[in-house]
Protein backbone atom coordinates (compact mmCIF):
# COMPACT_ATOMS: atom_id res chain seq x y z
CA UNK A 1 0.00 0.00 0.00
CA UNK A 2 1.07 3.32 -0.61
CA UNK A 3 2.81 4.98 2.01
CA UNK A 4 0.01 8.33 1.45
CA UNK A 5 -2.96 6.29 2.51
CA UNK A 6 -4.57 7.85 5.19
CA UNK A 7 -6.52 5.41 7.77
CA UNK A 8 -10.21 6.64 8.37
CA UNK A 9 -11.83 3.54 9.17
CA UNK A 10 -15.49 3.09 8.84
CA UNK A 11 -17.45 1.24 11.19
CA UNK A 12 -19.43 -0.13 8.64
CA UNK A 13 -17.96 -3.10 7.64
CA UNK A 14 -17.67 -6.78 8.37
CA UNK A 15 -16.54 -10.23 7.56
CA UNK A 16 -16.62 -11.66 3.98
CA UNK A 17 -18.37 -15.26 3.58
CA UNK A 18 -15.87 -17.81 4.05
CA UNK A 19 -14.12 -18.61 0.55
CA UNK A 20 -15.21 -15.34 -0.77
CA UNK A 21 -12.99 -14.67 -3.62
CA UNK A 22 -12.22 -10.88 -4.38
CA UNK A 23 -12.50 -10.39 -7.91
CA UNK A 24 -14.53 -7.26 -8.74
CA UNK A 25 -13.57 -3.68 -8.43
CA UNK A 26 -16.57 -1.16 -8.19
CA UNK A 27 -15.34 2.54 -8.92
CA UNK A 28 -18.21 4.72 -8.12
CA UNK A 29 -18.82 8.87 -7.19
CA UNK A 30 -19.50 10.32 -3.94
CA UNK A 31 -22.67 11.84 -5.19
CA UNK A 32 -23.05 14.49 -2.65
CA UNK A 33 -21.99 17.93 -1.97
CA UNK A 34 -19.31 18.20 -0.54
CA UNK A 35 -16.24 14.85 -0.15
CA UNK A 36 -16.39 15.85 3.37
CA UNK A 37 -19.88 15.27 3.84
CA UNK A 38 -19.62 11.72 1.94
CA UNK A 39 -17.01 11.02 4.08
CA UNK A 40 -18.91 11.64 7.04
CA UNK A 41 -21.70 9.63 5.61
CA UNK A 42 -19.32 6.81 4.86
CA UNK A 43 -18.35 6.53 8.68
CA UNK A 44 -21.79 7.05 10.03
CA UNK A 45 -23.22 4.47 11.31
CA UNK A 46 -26.94 4.84 10.95
CA UNK A 47 -26.26 5.06 6.89
CA UNK A 48 -24.84 1.64 6.42
CA UNK A 49 -22.91 2.37 3.93
CA UNK A 50 -19.12 2.78 3.46
CA UNK A 51 -16.53 1.87 0.70
CA UNK A 52 -12.86 0.60 0.78
CA UNK A 53 -11.20 3.62 -0.29
CA UNK A 54 -11.94 6.98 -0.60
CA UNK A 55 -10.54 9.68 -3.58
CA UNK A 56 -10.78 12.94 -2.80
CA UNK A 57 -10.35 15.63 -5.60
CA UNK A 58 -6.66 16.75 -5.03
CA UNK A 59 -5.80 13.21 -4.96
CA UNK A 60 -5.67 12.16 -1.18
CA UNK A 61 -6.19 8.39 -0.85
CA UNK A 62 -8.32 8.11 2.47
CA UNK A 63 -8.92 4.05 3.78
CA UNK A 64 -11.80 3.16 5.64
CA UNK A 65 -12.45 -0.33 5.23
CA UNK A 66 -9.48 -3.13 4.99
CA UNK A 67 -9.67 -4.94 1.79
CA UNK A 68 -10.01 -8.47 3.11
CA UNK A 69 -13.44 -6.91 4.87
CA UNK A 70 -16.58 -6.52 3.55
CA UNK A 71 -17.73 -2.48 2.96
CA UNK A 72 -21.30 -1.92 1.93
CA UNK A 73 -21.18 -0.32 -1.24
CA UNK A 74 -22.13 -1.89 -3.77
CA UNK A 75 -25.74 -2.52 -2.44
CA UNK A 76 -28.46 -4.96 -4.69
CA UNK A 77 -26.17 -5.91 -7.67
CA UNK A 78 -25.54 -8.36 -10.70
CA UNK A 79 -22.46 -8.64 -13.15
CA UNK A 80 -21.31 -11.85 -15.17
CA UNK A 81 -23.92 -13.95 -13.24
CA UNK A 82 -23.04 -13.09 -9.89
CA UNK A 83 -25.32 -10.84 -7.45
CA UNK A 84 -24.19 -9.34 -4.01
CA UNK A 85 -21.05 -8.16 -5.46
CA UNK A 86 -20.60 -6.49 -1.84
CA UNK A 87 -18.96 -10.09 -1.15
CA UNK A 88 -16.51 -10.36 -3.52
CA UNK A 89 -15.68 -6.91 -4.70
CA UNK A 90 -13.37 -3.98 -3.42
CA UNK A 91 -15.07 -0.18 -3.76
CA UNK A 92 -13.90 2.78 -4.78
CA UNK A 93 -15.50 5.91 -3.89
CA UNK A 94 -14.36 9.02 -5.60
CA UNK A 95 -15.25 12.40 -4.67
CA UNK A 96 -17.29 14.68 -7.07
CA UNK A 97 -20.79 15.67 -6.72
CA UNK A 98 -22.77 13.85 -9.18
CA UNK A 99 -25.70 13.87 -11.36
CA UNK A 100 -27.88 15.93 -8.48
CA UNK A 101 -24.97 18.76 -7.09
CA UNK A 102 -23.42 19.91 -10.45
CA UNK A 103 -21.58 17.13 -12.40
CA UNK A 104 -18.26 18.12 -13.25
CA UNK A 105 -15.16 16.51 -14.64
CA UNK A 106 -12.75 15.24 -12.31
CA UNK A 107 -9.06 16.79 -11.69
CA UNK A 108 -6.05 15.12 -13.43
CA UNK A 109 -4.67 14.59 -10.06
CA UNK A 110 -7.80 12.56 -8.92
CA UNK A 111 -7.73 10.34 -11.91
CA UNK A 112 -3.78 9.98 -11.30
CA UNK A 113 -4.50 8.75 -8.03
CA UNK A 114 -7.56 6.83 -8.75
CA UNK A 115 -5.18 5.13 -11.31
CA UNK A 116 -2.31 4.76 -9.23
CA UNK A 117 -4.60 2.99 -6.39
CA UNK A 118 -6.55 0.36 -8.82
CA UNK A 119 -3.58 -0.61 -9.97
CA UNK A 120 -2.06 -1.79 -6.43
CA UNK A 121 -5.54 -3.50 -5.96
CA UNK A 122 -4.95 -5.41 -9.22
CA UNK A 123 -1.35 -6.03 -8.10
CA UNK A 124 -2.82 -7.85 -5.45
CA UNK A 125 -5.99 -9.51 -6.55
CA UNK A 126 -6.72 -11.71 -9.32
CA UNK A 127 -9.23 -9.10 -11.14
CA UNK A 128 -10.07 -9.47 -14.70
CA UNK A 129 -9.92 -6.49 -16.64
CA UNK A 130 -13.98 -7.20 -17.79
CA UNK A 131 -14.99 -7.10 -13.82
CA UNK A 132 -13.39 -3.64 -13.35
CA UNK A 133 -16.95 -1.81 -13.27
CA UNK A 134 -18.70 1.07 -12.36
CA UNK A 135 -21.49 1.15 -10.03
CA UNK A 136 -23.99 1.98 -13.12
CA UNK A 137 -22.51 -1.57 -14.60
CA UNK A 138 -23.67 -3.62 -11.86
CA UNK A 139 -26.86 -1.43 -10.74
CA UNK A 140 -28.17 0.22 -13.90
CA UNK A 141 -31.70 0.53 -12.76
CA UNK A 142 -30.31 2.78 -10.11
CA UNK A 143 -26.66 3.81 -10.55
CA UNK A 144 -25.52 6.66 -13.06
CA UNK A 145 -22.12 6.80 -11.11
CA UNK A 146 -18.89 7.67 -11.92
CA UNK A 147 -20.96 8.39 -14.64
CA UNK A 148 -19.76 9.92 -18.47
CA UNK A 149 -17.63 12.07 -17.83
CA UNK A 150 -15.18 9.86 -15.78
CA UNK A 151 -12.07 8.67 -17.97
CA UNK A 152 -12.36 5.05 -18.56
CA UNK A 153 -10.29 5.73 -21.14
CA UNK A 154 -7.62 6.82 -19.71
CA UNK A 155 -7.30 3.95 -17.17
CA UNK A 156 -7.37 1.20 -19.55
CA UNK A 157 -4.70 3.00 -21.48
CA UNK A 158 -2.57 2.41 -17.91
CA UNK A 159 -3.69 -1.30 -17.48
CA UNK A 160 -7.16 -0.39 -15.45
CA UNK A 161 -9.96 -2.15 -17.35
CA UNK A 162 -10.80 -2.18 -20.92
CA UNK A 163 -11.58 -0.01 -24.16
CA UNK A 164 -12.75 -1.29 -27.32
CA UNK A 165 -11.92 0.62 -30.83
CA UNK A 166 -15.36 0.98 -32.29
CA UNK A 167 -13.03 1.38 -35.36
CA UNK A 168 -11.95 -1.78 -35.34
CA UNK A 169 -15.05 -3.44 -34.48
CA UNK A 170 -17.81 -3.09 -37.32
CA UNK A 171 -21.67 -3.58 -35.54
CA UNK A 172 -23.26 -7.14 -36.08
CA UNK A 173 -24.85 -7.98 -39.28
CA UNK A 174 -27.70 -10.35 -39.66
CA UNK A 175 -29.85 -9.36 -36.80
CA UNK A 176 -32.24 -6.78 -35.43
CA UNK A 177 -30.52 -4.02 -33.82
CA UNK A 178 -32.35 -4.57 -30.61
CA UNK A 179 -31.82 -7.76 -29.87
CA UNK A 180 -28.23 -7.88 -31.35
CA UNK A 181 -27.43 -5.39 -28.62
CA UNK A 182 -29.26 -7.50 -25.94
CA UNK A 183 -27.07 -10.58 -26.69
CA UNK A 184 -24.02 -8.58 -26.48
CA UNK A 185 -25.13 -6.81 -23.50
CA UNK A 186 -25.16 -9.79 -21.95
CA UNK A 187 -22.22 -11.36 -23.20
CA UNK A 188 -20.41 -8.42 -21.73
CA UNK A 189 -22.14 -9.17 -18.47
CA UNK A 190 -24.96 -6.81 -17.77
CA UNK A 191 -28.29 -8.91 -16.33
CA UNK A 192 -30.76 -8.73 -18.99
CA UNK A 193 -34.12 -8.65 -16.97
CA UNK A 194 -34.05 -4.79 -17.07
CA UNK A 195 -35.50 -2.49 -20.14
CA UNK A 196 -33.01 -2.49 -23.15
CA UNK A 197 -32.36 0.70 -22.87
CA UNK A 198 -31.30 1.07 -19.43
CA UNK A 199 -28.89 -1.00 -19.92
CA UNK A 200 -27.31 0.48 -22.93
CA UNK A 201 -27.35 3.78 -21.29
CA UNK A 202 -25.41 2.04 -18.50
CA UNK A 203 -22.88 0.79 -21.14
CA UNK A 204 -22.67 3.95 -23.13
CA UNK A 205 -21.78 5.61 -19.85
CA UNK A 206 -18.66 3.63 -19.35
CA UNK A 207 -18.13 3.12 -23.46
CA UNK A 208 -19.75 5.40 -25.26
CA UNK A 209 -19.59 8.67 -22.75
CA UNK A 210 -20.51 10.48 -25.88
CA UNK A 211 -24.03 9.86 -26.46
CA UNK A 212 -25.77 8.81 -23.27
CA UNK A 213 -29.35 7.89 -24.72
CA UNK A 214 -30.28 4.08 -24.19
CA UNK A 215 -30.22 3.72 -28.33
CA UNK A 216 -28.58 1.08 -30.40
CA UNK A 217 -27.07 3.43 -32.89
CA UNK A 218 -23.88 1.73 -35.12
CA UNK A 219 -21.48 3.09 -32.81
CA UNK A 220 -22.80 2.04 -29.64
CA UNK A 221 -23.79 -1.14 -31.75
CA UNK A 222 -19.67 -1.08 -32.52
CA UNK A 223 -18.82 -0.39 -29.21
CA UNK A 224 -20.63 -3.34 -27.45
CA UNK A 225 -19.04 -5.87 -30.60
CA UNK A 226 -15.78 -4.69 -29.72
CA UNK A 227 -15.81 -5.25 -26.24
CA UNK A 228 -17.23 -8.83 -26.47
CA UNK A 229 -14.29 -9.35 -28.78
CA UNK A 230 -11.99 -8.47 -26.57
CA UNK A 231 -13.24 -11.21 -23.93
CA UNK A 232 -13.47 -13.91 -26.83
CA UNK A 233 -17.24 -14.02 -26.03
Amino acid sequence: MSPGVRELPSPNQDDRPAGAAIDTLVLHYTGMRSGAEAIARLRDPAARVSSHYVVEEDGAVLRLVPEARRAWHAGISHWRGMAALNDRSIGIEIVNPGHDWGYRPFPALQMAAVCDLCLEILARHPIPPINVVAHSDIAPDRKADPGELFDWEGLAANGVGLWPAAADAPAPAGAPAGASAAALLSAIGYRTDLPLPVLLAAFQRHWRPARVDGVADAETLARLAGLVRMLGA
